[in-house]
C-alpha cells in the first residue's frame, strides 16, 4: 500500500486536484480521473468527491494542452477537425501525453509514492478515456512480461482505442476494461471493440439503453461501473451505500 500523494509529488507543469478518500482512510488504492475534449479537471474532481470510494484517493487530471479559444483542455498532440462533420476529432494522437501519463505513473505514484501498478485505476471519459486505454498498453509494452505491465483496470466511458494504439498484441494485455458507450450513435464502434479484444485479454462493453456517449446520468448506467470498481479497488470495506447515485 502506497502514501497519500501530495501536489509536490507531481510535475510541475500538471495540473491535477487530490481528492483524499472519505473518513479518514488510508489511500489503498488511487483511481486517476481523466476528462473529455474541451473539458477541465474540476468536473471530475467533483465526481471524485460523488463517488466516496472507500480507502481511495482520486486524482483528477487536467489536460495538457489548451484548446485555442475554444475553451477547456484536451490530450491531443494536435487540435484537428473532422473534415465530414466539421468538429474537432477526438483521435489526434497521444505520443506526448501517453508519455506525461506514464511518468505520473511509475516515477511518482510507483516510484513515490509506492504503489503498485495493480493498485491504479483509470477512468476516462471520450479522449480521456482514449489516452487512459493507449498508457494501458504502453506500460504493457515496456514491461518484461505482461503480468508486471498490468494495471488495477480502465474505465473508458465513450472512448476506443486511437488509431496509434496496435492493432494486436501477443500476449495481450492483461488490464481489464470496462467500455460504456451508447447503443448507437457511438465513437465505439463494432470494429473498435474488436480492437480492443485483440489487444485486451479481458474486455466488457455496457451500452445505454439510449444512443450517443454521455456520462452516466442515472443508477442503472452508474452501476456497471461500480461493479468493476469494487472488483478492482483493494478495499476491505467495499462500496458504501448510496455512493452509485451521481448528480
Amino acid at each position: 500500500m502506497g502514501r497519500l500523494p501530495a501536489d509536490a509529488d507531481f510535475p510541475a507543469k500538471v495540473k491535477l486536484s487530490i481528492v483524499p478518500p472519505p473518513s479518514g482512510d488510508s489511500a489503498t488504492n488511487v483511481l486517476i480521473l481523466l476528462h473529455g475534449l474541451g473539458d477541465n479537471h474540476e468536473s471530475f474532481t467533483n465526481l471524485g468527491k460523488q463517488m466516496k470510494l472507500p480507502e481511495t484517493v482520486c486524482i483528477s487530471i487536467q489536460g495538457p494542452q489548451n484548446l485555442l479559444d475554444l475553451g477547456g483542455f484536451h490530450w491531443g498532440d494536435d487540435i484537428i477537425f473532422d473534415s465530414t462533420s466539421g468538429g474537432l476529432d477526438a483521435d489526434s494522437g497521444f505520443k506526448q501525453t501517453t508519455e506525461l501519463l506514464k511518468i505520473i505513473v511509475k516515477e511518482t505514484l510507483v516510484g513515490k509514492c509506492e504503489y503498485t501498478l495493480q493498485e491504479i485505476v483509470f477512468f476516462g471519459f471520450g479522449q480521456g478515456g482514449m489516452v487512459a486505454l493507449n498508457t494501458a498498453v504502453s506500460l504493457h509494452q515496456a514491461a518484461p512480461d505482461a503480468s508486471s505491465g498490468e494495471l488495477g483496470g480502465i474505465i473508458s466511458i465513450g472512448g476506443a482505442l486511437p488509431s496509434e494504439a496496435p492493432a494486436s498484441l501477443t500476449p495481450k494485455c492483461k488490464t481489464p476494461v470496462l467500455v460504456c458507450a451508447g447503443s448507437e450513435q457511438s465513437s465505439v464502434t463494432p470494429s473498435s471493440e474488436d480492437k480492443l479484444k485483440h489487444v485486451f485479454e479481458f474486455v466488457e462493453t455496457k451500452r445505454y439503453r439510449k444512443p450517443g456517449d454521455s456520462m452516466p446520468s442515472n443508477r442503472d448506467e452508474m452501476m456497471p461501473i461500480m461493479q468493476f470498481l469494487s472488483r478492482r479497488l483493494r478495499s476491505t470495506k467495499g462500496v458504501p451505500a448510496g455512493s452509485v447515485e451521481i448528480g
